[in-house]
């Protein structure tokens, strides 16, 4: 056998080696057809991605070339010196695992096998288009966006709101907890489940390169984790290090972290106090009128509400609040014997809500965040206030408010 034969063997041989580690699979032509033209203009994920099949087909040449395209661009993008490493070993002598060529530590080898298996991973499972996160059942009008993050797939998807209904943009590779998600203490490196707000915008200048081009903080813990004593601070969607492309998948202590250049695209889309940032575990899908049928269920509950304090008829007002309510301050006896002396006071109300979201809580079917705008006028007062309330449902089917203040 010539010398040629033998190293267009080894060269087969260890592509075979690397998709298996990879667990490169066909991706289905229908999937193909749409990506190979995305990545003439995509980013350094998608060319790193196109690489990691063309490695599957055997296409040595033509992946190396690719990902010395994503270095000259990216140079401080150690996935792909990972794997530029492993084709130019593959053209000298046999390789066991991606990595091989590194000679580095092997947690952080082991780190980098992990980043390659999730961004792979969300080639092959893409965004199912005809179906949205079930969370986002009503965008209100003056939100832009919301952000639904899954930590199991290291992901982070962008929807539109195209006249109150969620529309996909785009999606985004990202870092979470070192110990996962459902953070339940200060300390535990555990990145939260719920829903949660944007609170700031914090520009590079303002912050230590650690945390790359910005930080959004968001509001953790919210109301729904101090009811259940969650504790911790200082969870935010953040970049990376001026010498780190991306991080691996587990890399925070909490915090949702992505790849400066992602970071800036996300940013535009983000506005302070009104931007949701859902976070789960594992996001599921549902088709619109699923949806649909959800916020549905809801609305005619929020409109009785509104309706009933309107009519000064504090019984009927008050039947819409659970026995578990708490408003942060106030029980449902001490927010009764409130409302109650209010009421006496006055000889008409007049309420006006407008604007109108409502956000599905991760891992519940029973617990849904409202919030709206609420004019409010009587006899001897009157005010606007945006409002937040959470809403669940009980055991014989009906929606009762468990919390209520201002958003």
């Amino acid at each position: 056998m010539t010398r040629d034969k033998i190293s267009t063997q080894r060269l087969r041989l260890n592509a075979v080696v690397l998709a298996g580690v990879l667990c490169l699979t066909s991706m289905g032509t229908a999937r193909d057809a749409a990506a190979s033209s995305e990545m003439v203009i995509a980013g350094p994920e998608s060319m790193l991605v196109k690489s990691l099949h063309e490695i599957s087909d055997h296409q040595i040449d033509s992946a190396l070339k690719g990902i010395e395209h994503v270095l000259k661009t990216n140079p401080n993008f150690r996935l792909a010196h990972l794997v530029r490493g492993d084709l130019l070993l593959a053209r000298s002598r046999p390789i066991n695992d991606i990595g091989g060529a590194a000679g580095g530590a092997p947690e952080r080898i082991a780190d980098l096998r992990a980043e390659a298996r999730v961004r792979l991973q969300s080639h092959k499972e893409p965004v199912p288009r005809d179906m949205v996160p079930k969370y986002l059942l009503q965008m209100p009008r003056d939100q832009q966006y919301a952000v639904v993050t899954d930590t199991d797939k290291s992901r982070l998807y962008i929807y539109q709101n195209v006249q109150g209904k969620a529309h996909y943009l785009a999606d985004y590779y990202v870092s979470s907890g070192k110990n996962g998600s459902q953070k339940l203490k200060e300390g535990d490196q555990k990145t939260p489940v719920g829903v949660y707000f944007i609170t700031a915008n914090l520009p590079r200048a303002k912050l230590t390169d650690f945390y790359g081009s910005g930080a959004f903080p968001i509001n953790y813990p919210n109301e729904w984790d101090k009811r259940h004593g969650r504790s911790g601070f200082g969870i935010w969607l953040h970049g990376t290090p001026s010498d780190t492309y991306s991080r691996p998948p587990r890399a925070s202590d909490g915090c949702v972290v992505l790849a400066n250049q992602d970071l800036d695209a996300v940013a535009n889309r983000l506005q302070v106090g009104i931007t949701p940032i859902i976070i789960s575990n594992k996001v599921e899908w549902s088709s619109p009128d699923e949806v649909l049928a959800q916020r549905n269920e809801l609305a005619p509950h929020l409109e009785n509400w509104r309706r009933d304090w309107e009519s000064r008829n504090t019984d009927s007002y008050l039947a819409h609040y659970g026995r578990d309510f708490d408003s942060g301050g106030q029980d449902l006896a001490k927010w009764s014997n409130h409302k109650r002396q209010v009421n006496i006071g006055k000889s008409w109300i007049k309420v006006d809500i407008s604007n109108v979201g409502m956000l599905l809580y991760p891992g519940r079917d029973d617990l849904i965040v409202v919030s709206f705008d609420q004019d409010y006028s009587s006899s001897n007062l009157s005010n606007k206030m945006k409002k937040r309330q959470y809403w669940m449902k009980e055991k014989n089917g009906r929606w009762k408010i468990i919390y209520e203040g201002s958003a």
